[in-house]
């Protein structure tokens, strides 16, 4: 009977835990972000591209913003809008983003979807450019704009932590 009541106890905690985990995972610490007009407050953003020209960031108009981010990672900023400007303006004003990885949300930010994105760029049915390189140490705000002017914002990591290839001896002489 002891044996029971342990095996209950162990499965019921078990059970607690996966439902705290989900929990923290998909909906504790996520913020709803708004877009900045004139006063950038915390969970204010701006919806950037880098000029080609000038290599900066350049803030472009935006309609039908919906976005969230997390104080606990810096790669979990997520937003989905539209905006008013052409793929052939974008291509030839703004820097094109070389290996787009859209990162997946949680499943409550319907708006936001990774997979049917990431295929989009695939098959070149969407374009990624650059918003802000190192907005974070180590991570890139990356939008992917398609021809509809529907637009899907993401963080990624860049380059500065990506697997570098070991030291090879022979190639240093």
């Amino acid at each position: 009977m002891t044996g029971k009541i342990v095996g209950i106890g162990i499965v019921a905690v078990a059970l607690i835990a996966g439902a705290m985990i989900y929990y923290l995972q998909e909906y504790a610490f996520y913020n709803e972000v708004t877009l900045a007009s004139g006063d950038t407050g915390k969970n204010a953003v701006q919806i950037e591209l880098v000029s080609l020209v000038s290599g900066q960031p350049e803030v472009i108009p935006t309609d039908d913003f919906q976005g969230i981010d997390s104080d606990s990672s810096p790669i979990r900023f997520r937003a989905c809008f539209t905006i008013p400007l052409s793929d052939a303006m974008l291509t030839e004003t703004y820097q094109v983003y070389v290996h787009p990885e859209p990162l997946t949300g949680p499943d409550w930010f319907s708006c936001y979807d990774a997979k049917a994105i990431g295929r989009a760029l695939e098959q070149e049915k969407a374009i990624a450019f650059l918003s802000h390189e190192n907005i974070h140490s180590g991570v890139d705000r990356v939008i992917a704009v398609f021809p509809d002017g529907r637009a899907f914002a993401w963080h990624q990591l860049n380059e500065t932590f990506q697997e570098k290839a070991p030291f090879d001896a022979q190639s240093a002489d």
